[in-house]
């Protein structure tokens, strides 16, 4: 049979290598609301840290004819650009040890990878979408609606 392999957590080798996790469909609805939430925060550093980085430019030229305030706010600049790289960067980290990728940064589309007819597959997520609609294959861009049949495998499961 052709298509997607439900539960293929479950066959995922026990100590998998990043990149290697392997998710069904069932857990990576159940594991929707924490990226949501990890994807909300790297949009929000990702956001602030290009508000940030033209002003931070900017006084770096004009470095060496700074008057004071103009200095107090590049060192304080500094600190807030760096507090949003470390927020950008702990959040690629927290979707990296769930086994999730970050697809777009730029649309904080992220996928959950899974196995279809024996080749590496995501299902995608996006900001602004309720649950998965959608996956693609590894090597493709373009998105494909998750088929009936696979959500109602999802729906049988998480019901029981």
């Amino acid at each position: 049979m052709n298509g997607y392999k439900g539960y293929q957590a479950s066959d995922a080798s026990e100590n998998p290598e990043r990149g290697d996790a392997v998710l069904s469909l069932q857990t990576a609805e159940r594991m929707l609301p924490l990226v949501q939430r990890i994807v909300d925060d790297f949009l929000v550093s990702r956001n602030h840290l290009a508000r940030l980085q033209p002003e931070e430019a900017k006084l770096d030229r004009a470095r060496r004819h700074l008057d004071w305030p103009a200095r107090q706010r590049r060192y304080s600049l500094k600190e807030e650009v760096a507090a949003a790289e470390h927020g950008v960067h702990g959040a690629r980290e927290e979707l990296e040890l769930l086994g999730v990728v970050i697809l777009d940064p730029t649309l904080g589309r992220v996928g959950f990878p899974t196995i279809v007819n024996n080749r590496k597959a995501f299902f995608s997520w996006q900001p602004g979408e309720e649950r998965l609609h959608s996956w693609h294959f590894a090597e493709e861009r373009q998105c494909r609606p998750i088929p009936p049949a696979w959500l109602n495998e999802l729906s049988v499961s998480m019901a029981k």
